[in-house]
């Protein structure tokens, strides 16, 4: 379902940056999964270039049962830019989550003002992606902006108004980043390295795919998985896991991922 999307991040990557490939474990890049009625594929891609430090993108192929894919730009340390997160999951034709924001590092009213207001003219235009859901494992305050994509929604919107979007927010961001001249100010680049530590952080500990990861390629791998790649800045959080898996538990494997 979402493979368009793959292809259209690739192509627009490939022809605005230099991009190089960055090195991710074997077992890390590629894994099928027999467990359960469902096989499972997970592959994984990264890449950087002088504006982008870290680009990275997964997609998971469980054929009608689960179509996810997860992305991730972070703009190299030098650049203020918020990192670009996207994260598209199918579970059948029907129920379909979807997230697409530009994700701030800072909230004073100056970054704000100049890297999250021009997002407001593309989100005002895909109003039914733009659904006021409760967000179950994140503080919607926080590492998220008001012109969020997040919804609940179904295949021919996924066609017909998500790839829209899509493409008006790559082609934002992008933009954007190609105009930003990075800062040679070593106390802003300290403080933009902790805030990409931070997120990584924050996101590793509260991720509600953990529970997916587990149930198809088992708990050693994704916890591999969540700390050396997804969110590489991060450390295993013992009391944040214990928190997801008590949430994890309680619900299906569907439900909870759907459930962000």
């Amino acid at each position: 379902m979402f493979q368009p999307f793959l292809r259209h991040l690739e192509q627009e990557l490939f022809s605005r940056f230099e991009l190089k490939s960055r090195p991710i474990d074997p077992e890390l890049e590629f894994q099928m999964s027999k467990r359960g009625k469902n096989p499972a594929m997970i592959e994984s891609w990264c890449y950087q270039s002088p504006e982008l430090r870290k680009i990275r993108y997964t997609y998971i192929n469980a054929g009608k049962m689960a179509q996810i894919f997860n992305s991730v730009l972070y703009p190299s340390y030098g650049y203020d830019m918020p990192l670009l997160g996207i994260d598209f999951l199918a579970f059948g034709q029907k129920k379909i989550l979807v997230v697409l924001d530009f994700q701030p590092l800072f909230r004073d009213e100056g970054y704000m003002e100049k890297y999250i207001e021009p997002v407001k003219a593309i989100r005002d235009r895909y109003d039914e992606l733009a659904q006021d859901l409760p967000m179950r494992f994140y503080d919607a305050a926080q590492y998220f902006s008001p012109y969020l994509l997040f919804a609940k929604t179904d295949a021919d919107t996924v066609v017909n108004s998500l790839l829209p979007a899509f493409k008006e927010y790559l082609d934002l961001y992008c933009t954007m980043l190609k105009n930003l001249k990075p800062t040679d100010d070593p106390e802003r680049i300290a403080k933009i390295t902790q805030a990409h530590k931070d997120y990584d952080q924050y996101s590793a500990d509260r991720d509600p795919a953990a529970g997916l990861f587990n149930s198809y390629f088992g708990h050693e791998w994704s916890e591999q998985f969540l700390h050396e790649f997804l969110f590489e800045e991060s450390t295993p959080s013992e009391s944040a896991k214990a928190e997801i898996e008590t949430d994890s538990a309680s619900e299906s494997e569907s439900e909870q991922t759907a459930n962000v």
